[in-house]
């Protein structure tokens, strides 16, 4: 199957369509891996993310608008801002498959435009319009208001707030209102580039080979969905902060900047206690039978709000991460980096730094306008994520990212990240192979480019022992080649918790002709996560960037089920490193002449 994609030279205000063969298609597939692959063969090393010559690529990829369960979704890749490597998040929501209904697989942006524009997408469709009057609006008013101007009720929007504008490094992009694709400062890039939003419309309907197949591969999916508990119960009741009590009762929910693992007081921000005061109710994204998204309100003063969320992550990092057990404010906060545009991932990690910053005496109070960042202060991330976004104040400093904020302040061990990218909600320390899928992150600190959590927490596919180091490298090599491919296709990660790779591999042939098999999707995946590392390699990251911040590898876990306990890094990278075909954090000549690479 060839893939059709729009290119638009912001700086010439041209817009061409062009076609990605079926031969490069099978080896990448669509979102992750056909946007890495554009952003290695076009992108010249060393150049700044902000200026004009970078690029930024959305991508759909075979399975988004179609049958294929949890199918809602795309792809932002571009050289991230935050980190000066791979840049790319992943959204759900429903502006994936309007792109798709509207014609087109994906669009590569270049260049900049001389005013504010934003992209309108309409059956085929691609023109340039005049944004001016939307620059330094939020996301919902901009929405609102190019609805109102298309007269349109239906167009989806993939676009950025006052956070991009102002070039936030931890800026996201934000569709569907609440949807982010929020991590390594994508915003940021799309604010460098003038462009405000990307507004699709569409009543195609994309095609598959063979669809008496998929229909046939489907229904054996939603049958393993049904049977899950997780994705049959306690996602779609709780949603993503079903997480919460189990992973601060394995003692690895990160709290007060990674000092400890347990939360006192986490059970009042849990998946549980937001159905019962928060919610509203639940929402899915796109052809998703999950629906683990939350509709939530807050009624009182002074937090009250109306939104979205908080999910897992967010509820961790505007909370336990900052020692804050208030709801209502993890919940405004929430709200509010949603509207201007912000990854509170992120977000709430620098904050968090700044607390530790602070308390340690290194951040001056004259540099704070009036404002206390202690622990435990819930009107801090609130106050602080509006600062943020226009940069005003202090929260020009937090728009640096955890790691620059430690380092001008003269304690870059503070920062709790990798490769610049603020750490997630799981202690490595309690969950050591989580913590190998930290460090050999290609984009930095993330959890879902290898989710170990599910078989040394959950138990799924297997339970593994969290503290034992044997046989992990090669999990973590599996689940960051099967998670390269759900980037790819564009499916969620969460089919996982049900679904195999022979699963994915069956529901995937009958949508595009292929006749993979299971190692042939898995080699893909391999080939995926190889060149995203060649792409960092360029950008002069590799084992020593392959690591962790020196409190989780050197202070032992002062508490909890865990005390006592490092992250073990070491003794595991040697042997992940052999069982890639990797060394020193590069892939070998061999290697890539195996995936087909060199």
């Amino acid at each position: 199957m060839e893939l059709k994609l729009l290119r638009v030279n912001l700086s010439k205000e041209t817009i061409k369509e062009e076609k990605v063969d079926a031969a490069t298609t099978k080896k990448f597939v669509g979102g992750r891996g056909i946007g890495v692959k554009i952003l290695f063969d076009e992108l010249k090393p060393g150049i700044d993310p902000l200026s004009p010559e970078n690029k930024l690529i959305f991508m759909t990829g075979p399975a988004t608008g179609t049958a294929f369960p949890a199918c809602g979704r795309f792809h932002v890749i571009t050289k991230s801002p935050l980190t000066g490597g791979i840049g790319d998040s992943n959204c759900g929501g429903d502006w994936g498959p309007e792109l798709r209904f509207a014609g087109f697989d994906g669009i590569i942006f270049e260049g900049k435009a001389e005013s504010p524009v934003y992209l309108w997408i309409h059956d085929g469709e691609a023109e340039l319009r005049c944004a001016e009057k939307y620059w330094g609006k939020g996301i919902w008013d901009t929405e609102d208001g190019i609805r109102e101007e298309l007269s349109n009720p239906k167009v989806k929007f993939a676009g950025i707030g006052p956070a991009g504008e102002n070039l936030v490094l931890n800026a996201a992009i934000i569709n569907d209102k609440h949807r982010a694709a929020g991590r390594t400062g994508v915003g940021a890039v799309m604010g460098s580039k003038n462009l405000k939003t990307v507004a699709v419309y569409g009543t195609g309907k994309p095609q598959v080979a063979d669809p008496e197949e998929l229909q046939a591969a489907v229904k054996k999916a939603q049958e393993k969905l049904e049977k899950s508990a997780i994705t049959n119960e306690s996602l779609p009741t709780y949603g993503t902060a079903v997480l919460v009590n189990i992973i601060n009762e394995s003692g690895i929910y990160p709290t007060r900047n990674f000092q400890t693992g347990v939360f006192p007081t986490a059970s009042k921000t849990s998946g549980e206690v937001i159905k019962e005061t928060v919610l509203v109710r639940k929402k899915a994204c796109w052809g998703c039978p999950i629906a683990c998204g939350r509709v939530s309100r807050v009624k009182n003063p002074p937090y009250q709000t109306d939104g979205e969320g908080p999910e897992y992550e967010t509820t961790w990092s505007l909370g336990a991460m900052c020692g804050i057990d208030n709801l209502e404010a993890i919940t405004k906060a929430h709200n509010i980096c949603d509207e201007l545009g912000i990854d509170p991932i992120s977000f709430g990690s620098t904050v968090a730094c700044a607390m530790e910053l602070y308390e340690k005496g290194l951040i001056p109070k004259e540099k704070l306008g009036g404002l206390e960042p202690k622990f435990g202060n819930p009107q801090a991330i609130v106050e602080l994520a509006w600062r943020t976004a226009y940069r005003a104040g202090f929260g020009d400093e937090i728009a640096l990212g955890a790691k620059r904020l430690a380092e001008k302040y003269g304690a870059p061990e503070l920062a709790m990240h990798v490769k610049g990218l603020e750490l997630p909600a799981y202690d490595p320390r309690g969950v050591k192979g989580h913590g190998l899928g930290y460090a050999t992150s290609n984009r930095g600190g993330c959890h879902l480019r290898a989710y170990m959590i599910a078989p040394e927490i959950v138990g799924v596919p297997e339970k593994l022992d969290p503290l034992k180091t044997e046989g992990k490298a090669q999990w973590v090599k599996t689940f960051q080649d099967i998670f390269s491919i759900c980037d790819s296709l564009v499916v969620c990660k969460f089919l996982t918790f049900a679904l195999s790779a022979d699963d994915l591999k069956d529901l995937t042939n009958p949508i595009t002709g292929w006749n993979w098999t299971t190692d042939d999707l898995l080699k893909t995946g391999d080939r995926i996560y190889t060149l995203e590392r060649m792409f960092i390699n360029r950008e002069d990251f590799d084992r020593k960037d392959d690591t962790l911040p020196p409190r989780l590898l050197k202070e032992p876990m002062p508490e909890g089920p865990v005390k006592g306990h490092v992250a073990d890094l070491e003794k595991m990278l040697d042997e992940y490193y052999k069982v890639r075909g990797w060394k020193d954090g590069k892939p070998t000549k061999e290697k890539l002449k195996e995936l087909g690479l060199a």
